[in-house]
């Protein structure tokens, strides 16, 4: 054995972040975290991971929390161990690009506020975005820890994961994660690929895996026996499915070996059983299944993005089209150059597989997160983009090469003045840029009891009462979506479809034709008024929806005579949105 191998084996405990992402929809209060955190304090972990990922978003979204607060709060009441965040680089917690003047801003008031250590990625392991936030964490004292996305797809091999690792290094990282977003490492591979990793580096070696596939607590073992430094679990009653392997059982397992973590197995169980009585609490937003899935190894979802899956299409009446959507996902992947799935490129496939099964028909809506991936502006993508989707995608628009960044002026003075008074700290700032129509919602409302529903209850609301008028045999609205059975067979990718036909002119009102909402959600903005004279394929309005802004075109030529909703408004599915004439 060498040095490294006879060395405790540190664990990160995710039970506060990623392990209610991956079974719970993000959805934890911090009322049920608290009593756990002097218990959590007190084990001895290398790290506790707390904060980032789709928690910032969802404090504001759902559950009436100022984000930041939740990180004040964590600090003061487990000082004694590191609090670690998921930072995705130049898309820092959220779902676009932002400029470089943010990302050094929001890592400063994560560090100020309490953070330790920041592991950074970025969702195509394109380096040239994660610098800029590596940078910044050096400033201000922070631990770097460098993310390697691991995938498989016939052009991710580990010599490449590798040649990234020593090239985060090159830039200031403090340690390497291997970060198995979909739990789709081997044992085997995962002995090799820490064994080179520990061969040609000198700093630490994390694994981050989910347990999905079944592989995750074998793969920590062969990890081990390489030399690993640290790996991520969550405590038992949180773990398993899509979250992370049990921290009780890793401890248990390497006890009579060199890499025994010496944590207390009886402070342990007493967190087990207390977080066994909060997940209790949210037994609504789990799946369907807590078992092994071994459909990940061709999906590659990873855990965090099955669960919000489930629950948009739950939210949209479709869950019994999952397994048509989890075929779609690796064609869709393929058509964008194979990203690693994790966010914000898993909600961008996942999306857009979404839309190509309910629509009936692939890529006739494109949301803009997804059109920027083809033009570029999520860094570059590991394969090529597939040239036919390109075309429809981007018709003679040119795709970009520099960095994304580059290309964005600084937005931190501009946001604060659009904001105003609403703001009252620069992290209110921050959390405006991050998520303008979220933060608009939030932050006058801030602290108050939740008596009201929110705007997306209003949306979910609305989609099941739309469901339950569909279902008495009243017409469908003119603009429905085409059987789901149009989505190509698993076998293959088809050939792209055309575009639908034009609505009969006996299904069309005096008042014009109506447009109609594939899909529920919150209308983020309105491109037209009446009078307007429209083109096909102008954009009418953008509908947020799966935390992604899809825009709603106009289908044919013609001019608007009549504007339904407005920003802000909540829409159920085939509601009306215009009337063209």
């Amino acid at each position: 054995m060498t040095q490294v191998q006879t060395k405790p084996l540190g664990i990160t405990e995710t039970v506060l972040r990623d392990s209610h992402q991956s079974l719970l929809a993000t959805r934890m209060k911090i009322d049920d975290m608290i009593p756990a955190m002097e218990m959590l304090d007190e084990v001895g972990y290398w790290s506790l991971e707390v904060w980032g990922g789709a928690t910032f978003d969802t404090c504001m979204r759902f559950l009436n929390e100022d984000p930041w607060e939740r990180l004040r709060t964590m600090r003061k009441r487990m000082p004694k161990t590191r609090l670690q965040m998921l930072l995705r680089g130049q898309n820092i917690v959220g779902y676009r690009h932002y400029a470089d003047d943010i990302v050094e801003r929001f890592v400063g008031k994560s560090r100020e506020n309490g953070m330790d250590v920041f592991r950074i990625f970025d969702a195509f392991n394109d380096i040239r975005n994660m610098e800029p936030a590596i940078r910044a964490v050096k400033k201000v004292g922070g631990h770097v820890q460098a993310t390697v996305c691991y995938t498989i797809s016939p052009v991710h091999t580990n010599d490449g994961f590798v040649q990234m690792a020593k090239e985060l290094l090159e830039i200031g990282a403090d340690s390497i994660c291997i970060k198995d977003m979909a739990g789709l490492i081997s044992p085997c591979d995962s002995f090799e690929l820490v064994s080179r990793l520990k061969a040609d580096t000198d700093v630490p070696i994390s694994m981050h895996c989910h347990y999905t596939s079944g592989m995750a607590s074998m793969a920590y073992f062969k990890a081990a026996e390489a030399g690993i430094d640290m790996v991520d679990c969550a405590i038992s009653s949180m773990s398993l499915g899509t979250s992370q392997p049990p921290t009780e059982t890793m401890v248990a397992a390497l006890a009579c070996t060199d890499r025994a973590t010496g944590l207390d197995i009886s402070k342990l169980s007493a967190i087990g059983k207390y977080f066994a009585k909060v997940r209790k609490n949210y037994a609504h937003l789990e799946m369907n299944s807590h078992g092994v899935d071994t459909d990940v190894l061709q999906f590659q979802i990873p855990g965090g993005m099955i669960s919000n899956l489930v629950n948009q299409l739950r939210e949209q009446g479709a869950e019994d089209k999952l397994p048509d959507v989890l075929a779609e996902v690796p064609r869709v992947r393929a058509d964008l150059g194979f990203p690693p799935l994790v966010t914000p490129s898993s909600q961008i496939v996942g999306t857009q597989a979404v839309l190509n099964v309910l629509l009936g028909e692939r890529y006739k809506m494109v949301p803009k997160e997804a059109k920027n991936v083809v033009k570029g502006m999520y860094g570059r993508t590991p394969a090529p983009i597939d040239p036919d989707v390109k075309k429809l995608v981007l018709g003679d628009e040119e795709a970009i090469t520099c960095r994304p960044a580059d290309l964005l002026e600084p937005e931190f003075e501009k946001a604060k003045a659009e904001i105003g008074d609403l703001a009252k700290s620069d992290e209110d700032v921050l959390s405006y840029v991050l998520f303008p129509q979220v933060a608009k919602e939030f932050l006058p409302n801030r602290g108050k009891k939740d008596e009201t529903l929110t705007a997306d209850q209003l949306a979910a609301i609305a989609a099941v009462a739309q469901r339950i008028y569909l279902a008495k045999d009243a017409p469908r609205p003119v603009a429905a979506a085409a059987a789901p059975s149009a989505v190509p067979a698993p076998a293959a990718a088809p050939a792209l479809a055309p575009a639908a036909a034009a609505v009969p002119a006996a299904a069309v009102p005096s008042g014009g034709e109506p447009v109609s909402a594939p899909l529920p959600g919150k209308i983020l903005s309105v491109a037209v008024k009446v009078g307007d004279s429209v083109r096909a394929g102008d954009e009418l309005c953008v509908i947020e929806a799966m935390k992604m802004g899809n825009s709603i075109k106009a289908q044919r030529a013609g001019t608007v005579t009549g504007v339904e909703v407005s920003a802000g408004d909540a829409v159920a599915f085939g509601a009306t949105l215009v009337f063209l004439g």
